[in-house]
């Protein structure tokens, strides 16, 4: 990891720095900045959210850190003794540090596996009326007439078709908190 302090990051986020810094931050793991102003958390993510492509995240707990927390991709505040502004402007909410590891790998994962499965199932939805609505132009000459009423197509996909991806987006878990908590390397694999 690299830990750098304000002083020094003022330094590096000059034009003529910034390359060096972000080849050197690319080979780090974590980057921790301590004592930066709030305008330098929130230009340090930028840059490497516009330079190095990177997906972010980006946690405080404090009044400084909701810029920082506002620029990256995904914010996590934690409530604390400086209050709840951090809280406020973040999309994840956690009390302490140390409930950071369940986030994002029992619950990160989770939420990879559960889009996945819907994403997946809502194409295999929409393919079999598609492919219905395909077979039946067949059968009565490609006239272009409809097979079913149209309040039958919002049915399909507001009743008939819903209930499915959500009591399985809802509940599923491939894998127990434990198993996720014990070996890490199963969050990337659902990447």
């Amino acid at each position: 990891g690299l830990v750098i302090d304000g002083r020094t990051l003022e330094h590096v986020l000059h034009d003529s720095l910034q390359n060096i810094f972000l080849e050197l931050t690319e080979k780090c793991r974590a980057v921790v900045c301590c004592q930066a102003t709030p305008l330098q958390k929130s230009v340090l993510v930028k840059l490497v959210r516009s330079k190095l492509k990177a997906m972010t995240l980006a946690v405080g707990d404090g009044a400084n850190d909701v810029s920082m927390i506002q620029v990256a991709d995904i914010g996590v505040g934690i409530s604390g003794q400086e209050g709840m502004q951090a809280v406020m402007a973040s999309d994840f909410a956690i009390s302490q540090f140390r409930h950071l590891r369940k986030l994002l790998l029992v619950h990160g994962h989770w939420c990879y596996t559960r889009l996945t499965n819907m994403v997946l199932y809502y194409f295999y939805k929409n393919v079999t009326y598609v492919n219905l609505l395909f077979w039946y132009q067949f059968f009565c000459g490609f006239s272009g007439t409809s097979m079913t009423d149209y309040w039958i197509l919002i049915l399909f996909n507001l009743l008939f078709t819903s209930v499915p991806p959500i009591i399985y987006g809802v509940l599923d878990k491939d894998v127990s908190a434990e198993i996720l908590m014990e070996l890490p390397q199963l969050y990337t694999m659902s990447q």
